[in-house]
Order: structure tokens, then C-alpha cells, then sequence
């Protein structure tokens, strides 16, 4: 029985001298306690070197896959004629035993042999010294590595991360630039900061003009257009700015050329940008643009990172302060991040703009999970799910939702048949239209205003069918009927007239009986209270009147008496 070895420095195949001992798995790892005793169970009969790391490399990889290597195949067809082989890789057994003819064996007595040998390996395989074993697994374990990752610098996220770290920065400055370039020359020309609003071309006229008398002399044709350079030299001879000295000027000049020079630089950088972001994440650039993914991977950390988190973290990405406020106070969680900024949620009205952040957040996510993790390097399904988002704007502004969507509350409606709706989504119920066989035998009307004032009903006059009715004869009836229909209006509507002047005049003869009513009431009340006062009048005369005899009959009693 022979035993294949893998070592960072080849192959090695080790006969084992005594099988008998495989049978005591316990007893096994004593024997490779010292390595004499090894020697005793194992000898080395056979090594095949890797010439450089190059080959050692390709049979560890094809190893790791339980695949055995050119050089391996030669090696056992070499030294394994009418062996049995023990294999520490069952899949690497099964695969010997196809291709080459020769009997693989794993079970627990070879894994503790092989365990035994790790241990003697340098007793046992004469010319492999410890210090040359260590540094050669150290380097094909590195090599091994690498190889495993499939680095590329195609793929480096961080390049993204630096790229749109200094872009914000360059427009961080850009602008604190052109703001001083502005407020520096605006003492000397005013009027140039209004007829001039884009920074660049402000720079450009200020470098190209320098004093403002030199405005109607200069060709401002190829940095402006012709409207704004005739306002630009108009108001150069009426500015009321002041005069400046020519150092000044060529300060002023010197700052328009750092300007320059920065813009010239923001728009290579930005061209970078957009490469590598095309390169590395060409799905999320297709669905948010390359800004807005440039900074979604800055913020995650990685590209991995950011595959690694969930459609609602992607989707308030970078308004995590006004998340915590939120969750604090109790208020309202902000609908979206750093997304807001993507071309679609620009594109939504502002009551749609929560709907479709969500799902342009749950789109991105799948999209960077396809870039960081997927084998493909194409954009199709970044445009697929952008399309799918652009139908779902659409719907969102344009249509009505279908009913397959459900209701508010969350249940589908459920609409059963009706004849009697209108098609389109728009579509009213609305009733039947009956056929009315009265108006086919309806042709003349004929009307008497005496008998329309009596109550009496309108008289219907039917054609005899046994009369010819000729042409003129129909139009002279059609006539007949628009007048006889015109009378019974008029009189329908004098009737009309009349009840409502009726109803009025009772309305004005119940008020005045109501107020007559009222007037009798107050001069009833008036009366009884005179009555009353009279009364009182009576009765005070009556007491003084009575006082006086009294008297007289008390003095003639108190007379009588003395």
C-alpha cells in the first residue's frame, strides 16, 4: 500500500512497510512519536520536485479542485503499478481511479498516517531541511491566494471612492474661486456679474477683456453669444465701476487662470470617473448615473459592503442624521438619501417621489449585488430595470393604476359583471335606453289656450292612414308640429306663471293675517294694563277719602266720653 503526499516542494509517494498497524487507528499516532519509530512504518519510495512556483501553483490549484496535475498523473503511472493508493481527498481518489486504472483508498487510518507523516516530514524525506519548508509554503500559500481572489485592477472600488472624494472637493473650490474672482473684479466692473452668470465664461471674459475699456475694441464671439457680448460692451461704457491699476489686473488674471485650470481638471477627472464607474459597477451606473453611484460605494466603504445591505438602507443612504432625528422626536423617517440626486426621482412629481425612491432603491440594490458578485460585465439588466422604472413613472403620472394592483386598504376589489358599464377606466354605470313606442305615433299636437286654462289635457291628433301624404304635405305637418308644440310651451308655461303668482299671494295674505294677529294681541295687552292702572287710580282716591271720616268719628267718640 502506498500513501500520496502533497508538500509545498512536490509530491512524495511512502510505502507503508507493516499494514497490520493501520488496524489500530488509536494506537497509530504513537508510532510517529519519534522518527525512528516512523521509519519503521513508512519509507519513502518515491519524489517528484516542482521545478519553479509557476508549476507548483497550477497543481495546488488544480489540487484544491480534487483534480490531479500533468506532472502528477506521469508520477503515479511511474510508481503505482498493482498498488493500492491511500488519498487524504476522496474526490482526488475517484479521479486517479478514472483516469488512471488505480485503486484509491480514505478512511480514518490513512487520514491519522497522513497526520503521523506531517509530523516526521522532514526525518522522513531526506534533503528537505525545516528552514527551507517554512519560506516555500509561505510563498505558495501567498501565490495560492492571490490566484483564488482573481485580483484585477479593473476592479478596485477605491479608486471610485478617491475619485469622487476629490471631485467634490475640486468643486468645493472651483466655486470658492469663481466667487472671489467675482467679488474682485466687480469694483472695477459692476454690471459683468449679471450679463455673465456661468463662472467658466465669466473667467474666460475677465482673462480675454482685463480693463473694461478694452471691451469695445475685443472679438468676444467665441466665448460668448452675440446677444450678450453687444450687452457686455454697452455697459462697459456706462459702468460705474472704478479704475483699477494693471498689477491689480494681472492678479485678477492670474486667479482666472487657476479657474480655468481647475475646471480644465474637474472635467478630465469626471471623465475618469465615469470610466471606472462603467468598468466596475455598470449596472448601478445605468439605473442612479455615475455621480450618485460614485458616491453610494463611498459611503457604503466597498463595493461589497454596499452589496451586503438591504434595498431600505440603499434608499435613505446618507440622511442617517435625519433618520435618528426622526426615530427620537417621533416624527416622519426621511424617504430617501443620497438617491434623490438619481435622474429618476428628479424626473417624478412630488408626490411620487417616496413611491419611486423605493423602488428605485430596491432596483439598486439587485444592480450592485450584480456588479460586485456576478460574472458578467454588460449593463443589460441596469437598462432592463431601468425601462421597468421609467413604465412605472409612467403609470404612476399618466394612468390609473390597474385593479390587479388592489386597493388602498391592501385587498384586490372585486368588480362583478355589468352590461350596463361603460368600457375604459373611466366608465359609468348608466341604465339602459328602453324604446318608447308612444313618440313613433306622436305628429301633431294641438292646443287651445282656453282649454290649457281650464286643466283640460292637450288633445293628440293621429293622421288618418287612409290620406296620400305627398312631400309638401309632411313639411306642411312637420310645420304644424312645431307650432302646435311651440303653443302648448307657452301655455305649459303661462300655467306655470300663474301658480306661482297664486302661491305668492297666499304667502302675503298668511303674513298679513300674522301681523294683524299681532297688532290685535299688543292693543289687548295695552288696554287690560290701562284697566289695571285705572283700578289702582280707584281704589288710592277710595282709602284717602275714608281717612278723613274716620277721624272726625274718633274726636266725637273721645268727646262723648269726657
Amino acid at each position: 500500500m502506498l500513501v500520496l503526499f502533497e508538500t509545498p516542494a512536490g509530491f512524495a509517494l511512502f510505502k507503508v512497510l507493516d499494514e497490520g498497524k493501520l488496524s489500530k487507528v488509536e494506537d497509530l499516532g504513537k508510532e510517529f512519536l519519534t522518527a525512528d519509530s516512523a521509519r519503521k512504518v513508512v519509507k519513502l519510495k518515491g519524489f517528484a520536485k516542482f521545478e519553479n512556483t509557476s508549476e507548483a501553483l497550477s497543481a495546488a490549484t488544480l489540487l484544491i479542485d480534487s483534480k490531479p496535475s500533468k506532472g502528477l498523473r506521469k508520477f503515479l503511472r511511474a510508481h503505482c503499478d498493482g498498488e493500492t493508493l491511500g488519498v487524504a481527498d476522496s474526490k482526488l481518489g475517484n479521479a486517479i481511479k478514472e483516469k488512471l486504472q488505480i485503486e484509491c483508498i480514505h478512511n480514518n487510518a490513512v487520514m491519522e498516517l497522513m497526520r503521523g507523516v506531517r509530523s516526521q516530514l522532514t526525518e522522513l524525506i531526506s534533503g528537505l531541511a525545516v528552514q527551507d519548508l517554512a519560506p516555500m509554503s509561505l510563498g505558495l500559500s501567498h501565490s495560492l491566494s492571490r490566484y483564488k481572489l482573481k485580483f484585477s485592477p479593473d476592479k478596485v472600488d477605491t479608486m471610485i471612492i478617491q475619485a469622487i472624494g476629490l471631485l467634490d472637493d475640486i468643486d468645493k473650490e472651483l466655486n470658492t474661486y469663481a466667487m472671489r474672482v467675482r467679488e474682485w473684479y466687480g469694483w472695477h466692473f459692476p454690471e459683468l456679474a449679471k450679463i455673465v452668470q456661468d463662472n467658466i465664461l465669466y473667467a474666460k471674459t475677465v482673462k480675454l477683456m482685463g480693463d473694461r475699456s478694452n471691451a469695445a475694441k475685443l472679438d468676444f464671439s467665441e466665448i460668448l453669444p452675440e446677444e450678450v457680448e453687444t450687452e457686455l460692451k454697452e455697459a462697459a461704457l456706462i459702468s460705474m465701476g472704478t479704475e483699477i491699476s494693471d498689477l491689480d489686473l494681472m492678479n485678477i488674471k492670474d486667479l482666472c487662470n487657476q479657474v480655468l485650470s481647475f475646471a480644465e481638471y474637474r472635467s478630465q477627472l469626471y471623465d475618469y470617473l465615469k470610466s471606472r464607474m462603467n468598468t466596475i459597477a455598470p449596472n448601478l451606473t445605468a439605473l442612479v448615473g455615475e455621480l450618485v453611484g460614485a458616491r453610494l460605494i463611498a459611503h457604503g466603504g466597498s463595493l461589497l459592503n454596499l452589496a451586503k445591505q438591504p434595498g431600505s438602507t440603499v434608499q435613505i443612504l446618507g440622511a442617517e442624521k435625519a433618520l435618528f432625528r426622526a426615530l427620537k422626536t417621533k416624527h416622519s423617517t426621511p424617504k430617501y438619501g443620497l438617491i434623490y440626486h438619481a435622474s429618476l426621482i428628479g424626473q417624478a412629481a412630488l408626490k411620487h417621489k417616496g413611491k419611486i425612491s423605493r423602488s428605485l432603491a430596491a432596483k439598486t440594490a439587485l444592480a450592485i449585488r450584480c456588479d460586485a458578485l456576478g460574472d458578467s460585465q454588460d449593463n443589460t439588466m441596469g437598462l432592463e430595470n431601468r425601462a421597468k422604472l421609467e413604465a412605472r413613472l409612467r403609470s404612476l403620472e399618466g394612468k390609473e393604476l390597474s385593479h390587479s394592483a388592489g386597493s388602498a386598504k391592501g385587498k384586490p376589489k372585486i368588480e362583478f359583471y355589468d352590461k350596463d358599464r361603460k368600457k375604459g377606466s373611466n366608465g359609468l354605470i348608466t341604465p339602459a335606453k328602453t324604446y318608447n313606442p308612444s313618440a313613433d305615433s306622436i305628429l301633431a299636437l294641438t292646443a287651445d289656450p282656453s282649454t290649457a286654462e281650464k286643466g283640460e289635457p292637450m288633445q293628440i291628433v293621429e293622421p288618418s292612414e287612409q290620406d296620400p301624404v305627398n312631400g309638401d304635405e309632411k313639411k306642411k305637418k312637420k310645420k304644424k308640429k312645431k307650432e302646435a308644440a311651440q303653443v302648448a310651451n307657452d301655455v305649459i308655461e303661462e300655467n306655470e306663471t300663474e301658480e306661482v303668482v297664486k302661491k305668492e299671494k297666499k304667502k302675503k295674505k298668511r303674513h298679513a293675517d300674522e301681523n294683524a294677529e299681532l297688532q290685535n294681541g299688543k292693543e289687548n295687552v295695552e288696554a287690560e294694563e290701562k284697566k289695571k292702572k285705572k283700578r289702582k287710580h280707584s281704589e288710592s282716591d277710595e282709602v284717602e277719602t275714608e281717612t278723613p271720616s274716620k277721624k272726625k268719628d274718633k274726636k266725637k267718640k273721645r268727646k262723648s266720653e269726657d
